[in-house]
C-alpha cells in the first residue's frame, strides 16, 4: 500500500456539489487494472481516473500526461467530464503543459486535446465513431421507453464517440425536464436526450435563460437505467450532431443535471477551423492522500 496524492473534483459547476463528481488519482504508477477497478467500484462514483506519465509514442507526440478511466465494472477509452476533472487536478497540482495554453490527453482513444477558456477548461471533441440516423425501430422504441409519443421526437442520430450514445431531440426544454423513462424498456441503451429553449433549429433563438438547451442522460447501470448529472462525451457528441445539422448554432450553453438538484453547465463551440470545444469550470473539493 502506497500514500498517493488524491482529489475530488465537481465537473461543469463553478459551485461544489452541483456538477458532476470525479475521484482522480494522480499517480496511478504500479497499480493494476484489477487494483484501479477495485478502487474505483468503492468510490460509488460515476467515474474515477488515474494519472501516469505518457507512453513513449504518446510522448513522442506531445502527450502531457496519461490518463486511464474506469466507471463501476469497466474502463472506457474516452469520457468527457473525467476529461476535464483530470486535467483540472492534473493542473492545480503543478503540472506545467509543454504547448502553453494547451493540454495534451493520452488516453484509450489516442491524444485529446484541452484548451484553458478563461476560468474553464475545455477539450476538442473527438471524432463520431458512427454517426447518421437511428433506426426507425430503435426510434420508436425511445419514445416508448421515455413516455413521449414518436412524434415528440423531432430528430435523431448515432452520438457514439466511445461510448455508445443515441441522441434524440424532443420539442422543448420542459418536455426533457418532465421526462420519467421506463427503465425496462429501455435497458441495455444509452440514450441522450436534448430540448431547445426557444424553436427548434432556429439560431440565436431568444431564451430568458443563460442557456440554450437542457441534456439528460440515460444508461445501464447495476439496479436499472441510471441517469448522468453531466456528460461529456454526450455534449460533444451531440455539439457534432446538432451544429451540423445546423439544429443548434455554432456557440451555445446546455444545462443538465436540473432533473437532479445539479447546475451543470457546458460551453460548445465550433472555431474557425471547424474543431468543436466542450468546456465547463471545474472545482476541487476534497485534496489530500488516499492509501493505496
Amino acid at each position: 500500500m502506497t500514500q498517493r496524492p488524491f482529489k475530488q473534483v465537481d465537473v461543469f459547476t463553478a459551485t461544489p456539489y452541483r456538477g458532476n463528481p470525479l475521484a482522480v488519482v494522480l499517480d496511478g504508477s504500479g497499480l493494476s487494472t484489477a487494483e484501479m477497478q477495485h478502487f474505483t467500484n468503492w468510490t460509488n462514483l460515476s467515474e474515477c481516473t488515474f494519472l501516469l506519465p505518457p507512453s513513449d509514442e504518446g510522448r513522442a507526440s506531445g502527450a502531457d500526461y496519461r490518463v486511464r478511466i474506469f466507471c463501476p465494472g469497466r474502463e472506457l477509452p474516452f469520457a468527457g467530464h473525467p476529461t476535464l476533472g483530470s486535467c483540472h487536478a492534473w493542473l492545480e497540482a503543478g503540472g506545467v503543459p509543454q504547448q502553453g495554453e494547451h493540454v495534451v490527453q493520452e488516453c484509450g482513444v489516442g491524444l485529446v486535446r484541452l484548451r484553458r477558456d478563461g476560468q474553464r477548461l475545455a477539450f476538442a471533441a473527438p471524432p463520431l465513431i458512427k454517426s447518421g440516423p437511428l433506426d426507425e425501430k430503435d426510434v420508436e422504441l425511445i419514445a416508448r421507453g421515455l413516455g413521449v409519443a414518436r412524434s415528440d421526437i423531432t430528430a435523431h442520430a448515432w452520438c457514439d464517440n466511445g461510448p455508445n450514445w443515441r441522441g434524440v431531440m424532443l420539442h422543448s426544454a420542459e418536455q426533457v425536464l418532465a421526462l420519467r423513462p421506463d427503465s425496462a424498456v429501455l435497458a441495455g441503451l444509452d440514450i441522450g436526450v436534448v430540448g431547445p429553449r426557444g424553436k427548434v433549429g432556429v439560431v440565436g433563438a431568444h431564451t430568458d435563460s443563460d442557456t440554450q438547451f437542457e441534456v439528460r442522460a440515460f444508461f445501464p447501470g447495476n439496479n436499472g437505467l441510471c441517469e448522468d448529472p453531466v456528460t461529456g462525451s454526450l455534449n460533444a457528441a451531440l455539439a457534432q450532431w446538432l451544429i451540423g445539422a445546423d439544429l443548434a448554432p455554432e456557440r451555445y450553453v446546455a444545462a443538465q443535471g436540473t432533473a437532479m438538484a445539479r447546475e451543470g453547465r457546458v460551453h460548445i463551440e465550433r472555431d474557425a477551423s471547424g474543431t468543436i470545444w466542450v468546456g465547463g469550470a471545474s472545482v476541487t473539493c476534497i485534496d489530500g492522500r488516499v492509501t493505496l
